[in-house]
């Protein structure tokens, strides 16, 4: 599959929008239920780091960096969300975002990356391990979703440049 890595623009948030569902739909991506309204997901989210793939005018999938934190001593730790559209999993947009959003993150000065990964979820587990997470541990029945108690595979990975 041909693709490009680009920067997210405003006008791809429908896009996006709706890869993210198709996300909240499995029950294995996140503990959100409902997509959030742009101003929201914009504000929680920093702007020096959203890169979508793109096929044409398609989106088909997309990464972007959230603060772990307000606290100073935190401004390098981000939180990783990436989401590939159902119909192009499996092709190589998701290492390619991957790896191009640890790369952007570097040149705005993050050290480290995190995710939490619910352990079903093997496939973007072994993504993060392929680009150089490592897992930290396992959160206990951290959130309960739809009645079930779920676990979170804590990941992260550190910049070999940024904060050595």
């Amino acid at each position: 599959m041909n693709f490009t890595i680009e920067k997210m623009k405003d006008k791809d948030w429908p896009q996006v929008a709706d890869i993210y569902r198709e996300g909240i739909a499995t029950g294995d991506a996140t503990f959100e239920t409902d997509v959030p309204e742009w101003e929201k997901w914009d504000k929680g989210h920093l702007s020096g780091c959203r890169l979508v793939a793109r096929t044409g005018n398609q989106v088909i999938g997309w990464a972007a960096l959230s603060p772990v934190s307000g606290r100073c001593i935190y401004s390098g730790v981000a939180e990783v969300s990436l989401y590939i559209k159902s119909s192009a999993r499996g092709k190589g947009a998701g290492k390619a975002l991957l790896k191009a959003v640890i790369e952007e993150s570097e040149r705005i000065g993050i050290w480290t990356l995190q995710s939490g990964t619910f352990p079903e979820n093997n496939v973007s587990i072994n993504l993060q391990k392929a680009c150089g997470f490592r897992e930290v541990g396992t959160r206990e029945k951290i959130g309960c979703m739809y009645g079930r108690w779920r676990d979170v595979v804590l990941m992260e990975r550190r910049s070999r440049i940024v904060g050595i």
